[in-house]
């Protein structure tokens, strides 16, 4: 029986296409450029600095990222907010809860994702990054710390994501249920892969509720 939901954040919970528009935006890169390039990293199965590489060579983002902080100290810049929230968030987690399940959000994400995704009051039992946690996926010990801090078992959780890579395969090795959702670059990519079997496909986090009824 499943008793635990666990959450990816980005194009699972959050829509990155203000985030890459900004990127494009301050580097000067047409954002179809920006991208397109990225959906090119999720077809080829590059990691997605591999874009701003392609884009501008010898481009140091970490430094531009001080630059961009300095510029402009009170945008978003890299950052999101609640207006990036995917429709169905609130909806879905909401009905996850009220069906007596613990919801956790927990994926590879910088440390002030934890402060921006807890100020949005989103119904869920705790916020977790792999900054915080000094993991990343896919290591199976963050998957493990996951089950560990929802205080349940690692066979009665649930992990939803957008990538076969991250979280499908390394879910389902710990022995998770993983969920795919269809959605950006990776989700629709990865969802055509074989091993998508290890797992199951959702076209909206409305779809969780009545599918982990039937788990």
């Amino acid at each position: 029986m499943i008793k635990a939901v666990v959450f990816d954040v980005g194009e699972t919970l959050i829509d990155e296409t203000r985030i890459w528009s900004r990127w494009a935006d301050r580097l000067g890169i047409p954002r179809f450029a920006l991208l397109g390039v990225i959906g090119g990293m999720a077809a080829t199965g590059r990691p997605i600095t591999d874009a701003f590489e392609l884009l501008l060579p010898g481009v140091d983002l970490d430094k531009e990222q001080v630059s961009w902080a300095i510029d402009e100290p009170e945008s978003l810049r890299n950052n999101f907010d609640a207006n990036d929230l995917y429709p169905d968030v609130r909806r879905a987690l909401s009905v996850l809860r009220e069906r007596g399940l613990t919801v956790i959000i927990a994926g590879n994400q910088p440390p002030q994702a934890k402060s921006a995704l807890e100020n949005m009051n989103l119904p869920v039992d705790g916020v977790y990054t792999s900054a915080e946690w000094d993991l990343e996926k896919p290591d199976p010990k963050f998957f493990h710390k996951c089950a560990e801090v929802a205080g349940v078992e690692i066979g009665e959780v649930c992990y939803v994501g957008d990538r076969v890579d991250n979280d499908v395969l390394p879910a389902n090795g710990v022995g998770m249920i993983p969920v795919l959702i269809r959605r950006g670059p990776w989700g629709y990519l990865h969802s055509e892969l074989p091993q998508t079997s290890y797992g199951v496909v959702i076209n909206s986090l409305d779809e969780l509720a009545e599918l982990l009824a039937q788990a």
